[in-house]
């Protein structure tokens, strides 16, 4: 089902087209026709609508007009009354479903949400004039009988926001807003949602996944299908998740696998407008700080558990080291040149041809790989290797893959793609597929990079039964968790490095930021990204360091390390060289100034992150997370807090060596040369030694360790703590 655009492959799907066509039918919320109040089930009229082309001063537009049921045999309503249900998860949390067909599906068995998720119904109810009201210590909803309604509150009583009514518009076209409503195609017969709510006028959103547009969401549409973006400057997402946060205290998660529009006031200011593919609109909304939301979303989608020590180190990579020798090469120069450095990855050219993915090492080029990684680990150096979930007609796995029916077909039967693509919705497939890997894990590779991920046919038939329509997304989700479950299974840690993502991914961390350019943009919108992402639950995140695509220009290396290096997980990767010795010896020298800054802080680190994997926070977090009663920090997406007690701002113009920083409220210390700055306040700030921005809240307490040569080496008994 293609929904708009050019029709080409994996092209992200715009939803909300399929409510402007004048041939489907429509139909909005006319009232509540019944409601059980001990089991918080009803029933909702809908009454039906036409678009229809109406000319005014030489303008054509199409509003809704009233229509009546035109069908045979005269079996359908022309005001169907079709299911709502609420659910009360805790004071905070509740679930809303409204469908579209005649009953509400089944999500005991959903992917997406955690296996613990318990309903508690403890919500007082009220029958009001209106309808009827349920209230928590935290929050309330009304539910209004006629015209339909839904209004969100506060424990104070303030709306937060509220469902749109046909009959709220005050726009001269009854359709401007979007109101609440769902589509029935007159293509497919298919029914599509449109959740329509509320915006205050400076109300601001937040999240959607990965998203390298600008981190405020207000005022753009959002499409939510995962695509490979080809760089972090498009509206394309590796990791799109349905859930979003906004500073007027509430937050909201569809819980669906299909396709999804997120218009926040891009067509109509004052209109937050969800469309999804589905044909039930699954809705949880959270109430509160932005803490708080996040921690009782990752309550339902589950929490990232803590990666080994090791992964906190540095990763140094390249596209490709394609050999033993030129690996043990950078191993050894990386211990001669004292640069601390937990993994070395191998990516495209661990196999006898580039790219061609057998999970065989090449023999011509990696004469004893068994005794190459046991050397390396000797040297406190982790092996972290390259795969993709395709297989080309020239892979001598693509026969035995499509022979074993572990492959997505058409729905006539054949290849639903050029390339063998594994179903991870089938049992034995992911099990074939865990067992290629562990053939890897049981010689001694510590982690897997689970690349791609994106391009799950739309058009495939799966073994789930379900088309790509609902696969699609979920694709990243199966593939995600079968590369974790192998490795924790084998190696004992929990670890990938996966690219794609989806609502339920952080449990299977860590994920980086995709193909980044090698420009001061390319880096300002990883640090969106990354912002965003955080937003949406995921504690742990990393990105290219120096950028992907090109050689990284010195200059812009040299500033992008202490972000790289200041952030839970740090990779160089790209196009080589990446070595800082490749580079000019003040390069290199900076380079390990960096590097050691980050193993110093590693104890701070690691206390950090286990805070973040318990309560579902971000390592890298905005300002607005920690400080939401400041106005200032909702506007800030060139700074963020790297866990509780440093505020980090990177430098992201060539050439310059200070910025513009806000500093939050308090007094902040600057790491580097313990100035003070009093907070809530803007100043121009010069970097010192390393080229970044990095504040110390005053009376924290970092603990350090000593210089080391890799994680392994930390003395946990021997740390320093420091006051500022």
């Amino acid at each position: 089902m293609q929904l708009t655009g050019n029709n080409y492959l994996n092209e992200p799907l715009d939803i909300c087209s399929e409510f402007g066509k004048l041939q489907n039918n429509y139909f909005l919320p006319a009232s509540i026709k019944s409601f059980n109040e001990n089991s918080f089930e009803g029933t909702i009229a809908w009454k039906r609508y036409a678009r229809k082309a109406r000319m005014a001063f030489e303008q054509i537009t199409t509003p809704f007009e009233d229509a009546t049921a035109w069908e045979f045999p005269v079996a359908y309503s022309s005001v169907p009354e079709l299911p709502f249900k609420i659910d009360f998860v805790n004071d905070r949390t509740l679930r809303l479903r409204i469908s579209s067909r005649d009953s509400i599906p089944d999500s005991k068995e959903s992917i997406m949400l955690m296996d613990n998720v318990k309903y508690l119904n403890n919500w007082s109810s009220t029958k009001t004039e209106s309808g009827m009201s349920f209230s928590s210590k935290f929050a309330s909803i009304s539910i209004i009988n006629e015209p339909f309604n839904i209004e969100i509150r506060d424990e104070n009583g303030k709306l937060l926001t509220k469902t749109q009514n046909i009959l709220d518009t005050k726009s001269l076209e009854n359709c401007n807003p979007m109101p609440f409503s769902f589509v029935r195609s007159a293509e497919n017969l298919k029914r599509h949602i449109a959740a329509s709510f509320s915006l205050s006028y400076d109300e601001k959103i937040f999240g959607c996944g990965e998203s390298f547009t600008r981190l405020n969401k207000r005022g753009q549409k959002v499409d939510l299908w995962t695509v490979d973006a080809l760089g972090v400057q498009s509206r394309n997402m590796y990791k799109p998740i349905p859930f979003f946060m906004s500073s007027a205290g509430y937050g909201m998660f569809v819980h669906t696998s299909a396709p999804l529009t997120f218009d926040f006031g891009n067509t109509y200011d004052q209109a937050n407008v969800i469309y999804t593919g589905d044909d039930c609109m699954d809705l949880f909304i959270f109430t509160g700080t932005p803490k708080e939301i996040l921690s009782n979303y990752t309550l339902i989608t589950g929490r990232s558990p803590m990666p080994p020590l090791w992964s906190f180190g540095l990763w140094m990579s390249r596209i490709t080291y394609k050999s033993e020798e030129e690996t043990r090469t950078v191993a050894n120069k990386l211990r001669e040149r004292k640069i601390p450095c937990d993994v070395i990855h191998l990516d495209t050219g661990w196999f006898e041809e580039d790219w061609k993915c057998d999970y065989k090492f090449s023999k011509s080029r990696f004469n004893n790989p068994e005794k190459m990684i046991s050397d390396l680990n000797e040297m406190g150096f982790k092996i972290s290797l390259w795969q993709l979930p395709y297989f080309t007609p020239q892979n001598k796995i693509y026969k035995e893959a499509i022979e074993k029916g572990y492959v997505v077909r058409s729905f006539d039967g054949s290849l639903a793609t050029e390339d063998a693509v594994i179903d991870f919705s089938n049992e034995e497939a992911t099990n074939w597929y865990k067992n290629l890997l562990g053939g890897l894990l049981k010689i001694g590779v510590a982690a897997i990079k689970a690349d791609f991920g994106e391009g799950a046919p739309l058009h495939g038939k799966y073994s789930s039964g379900k088309s790509g329509f609902y696969e699609h997304s979920l694709y990243p989700l199966r593939y995600n968790k079968a590369v974790y479950d192998i490795t924790k299974s084998i190696t004992g840690d929990g670890i990938i490095w996966a690219r794609s993502a989806w609502a339920g991914s952080q449990r299977y961390p860590i994920h980086w930021g995709g193909d980044a350019e090698n420009t001061d943009s390319g880096m300002a919108a990883s640090l969106r990204a990354g912002l965003s992402l955080g937003l949406c639950g995921f504690s742990f995140w990393s990105h290219d360091i120096g950028g992907f695509v090109r050689k990284s220009p010195e200059e812009l290396y040299r500033r992008w390390m202490p972000f790289g290096m200041l952030t839970s997980h740090s990779r160089c990767h790209g196009e080589p060289p990446k070595e800082p010795w490749e580079y000019s010896e003040k390069f290199e020298e900076d380079f390990i100034k960096v590097v050691n800054l980050k193993y110093k802080l590693m104890p701070y680190i690691m206390e950090q992150a286990k805070i973040s994997s318990e309560n579902g926070y971000p390592m890298l977090r905005t300002l607005f997370f920690e400080y939401p009663q400041d106005p200032v920090s909702w506007l800030i997406e060139d700074q963020y807090f790297f866990g509780s007690e440093l505020l980090v701002a990177p430098i992201f113009n060539e050439n310059e060596t200070s910025r513009k920083v806000y500093i939050t409220e308090g007094v902040w210390v600057d790491y580097q040369n313990k100035k003070e700055y009093a907070g809530e306040k803007w100043y121009t700030i010069e970097a010192f030694d390393i080229p970044i921005i990095l504040l110390v809240r005053k009376g924290a307490v970092i603990p350090h360790c000593k210089p080391v040569m890799h994680t392994g080496e930390i003395d946990w008994a021997d740390i320093e703590k420091t006051e500022y």
